[in-house]
């Protein structure tokens, strides 16, 4: 096991490459594909956290994109390449690129749903959400 002082130095020496190659952390992680996904799905909860639509949608996307409320306090989780055995319902829709969304809106309680994974196609001027997929909260109790 490590100690606090060998991950702070583990993390200032992250910090300082990512510093002296001009590169994000996230792109240190996720790669700069992944990095790229975390930053779009940034602006696309800031987008519909203010209660707006987002030029981010895809022209042919047919998503729900729910509410402001749905949005907000939310945030990027981890970009993943896309998976077909995973997401099966996605398939046809020409994507790349899927993330999950972290935390819960306020006031969430068992049954509400709300926006879990957000899917994403590469194009020519960068990317765009394709689909969202809703997710349940459940009473684990």
């Amino acid at each position: 096991m490590k100690t606090p002082r060998a991950l702070a130095l583990a993390g200032f020496a992250t910090a300082c490459a990512a510093t002296l190659t001009g590169c994000s952390v996230d792109a240190l992680i996720w790669g700069n594909g992944g990095a790229q996904v975390v930053q779009t799905s940034e602006n696309l909860i800031k987008d519909l956290a203010s209660g707006g639509t987002s030029d981010l949608v895809c022209d042919d996307a047919e998503t729900d994109l729910g509410t402001a409320k749905d949005w907000e306090g939310r945030s990027a989780g981890e970009p993943e390449r896309f998976v077909a055995e995973y997401w099966g319902e996605q398939v046809t829709l020409d994507l790349q690129w899927n993330i999950n969304r972290e935390g819960l809106p306020d006031g969430a309680t068992p049954g509400d749903a709300f926006p879990g994974d957000v899917f994403y196609r590469e194009t020519d001027d960068g990317l765009c959400v394709i689909d969202i997929d809703w997710s349940t909260l459940v009473d684990v109790g």
